[in-house]
């Protein structure tokens, strides 16, 4: 390898190690807008939650009411440890999962032949047919995925309770 290479390589790497920190806040700030835009339309309006969580028709009857009430809650938490930055690998682990269940839940809505409305931003629940534009909705979820990808990969973020606790 030649001292050009070398040069340039570590170059890149000191580019990389200044704008990284600065995209991770840029991520993780966006993970947490998100999922408030999500979690509060829901809170303002459980039933409307419940609802849209019982369209699935995936889980037991008797654990939908609670999942409906909590998942905005647990929406806004998730958002204030990104807002945070405190615990944000953990924080991008969760958020992970969570669009593990979604995506899961919607690709079985769409493989029962089920015309639900998500419910991800509010409302939810069953629309007429042909209303429901499943691909776009799973587009918009692999987007999701590789925001948290990415958070997961690179977690150390300026503005952040983790950055003040390392350098503590």
């Amino acid at each position: 390898m030649s001292i050009e290479t070398t040069q340039v390589e570590d170059a890149t790497r000191g580019r990389w190690a200044t704008v990284q920190p600065w995209l991770s806040t840029l991520v993780r700030l966006s993970m947490a807008v998100i999922l408030v835009a999500a979690a509060i339309p829901k809170m303002l309006d459980i039933p409307q939650s419940v609802r849209a969580v019982r369209a699935y028709r995936l889980l037991p009857e008797e654990v939908v009411p609670l999942v409906g009430t909590m998942l905005p809650f647990l929406e806004l938490v998730l958002a204030l440890f990104l807002f945070a930055g405190l615990f944000t690998r953990l924080a991008a682990i969760a958020w992970l999962v969570m669009m593990a269940a979604f995506v899961f839940g919607v690709a079985w809505a769409w493989a029962k032949g089920l015309s639900i409305d998500c419910g991800c931003f509010g409302g939810g629940g069953d629309v007429a047919e042909g209303t429901t534009n499943y691909p776009l909705h799973m587009l918009e979820r692999a987007g999701f995925v590789a925001l948290g990808t990415f958070l997961v990969i690179w977690p150390r973020s300026r503005l952040s309770v983790d950055g003040w606790m390392r350098a503590a």
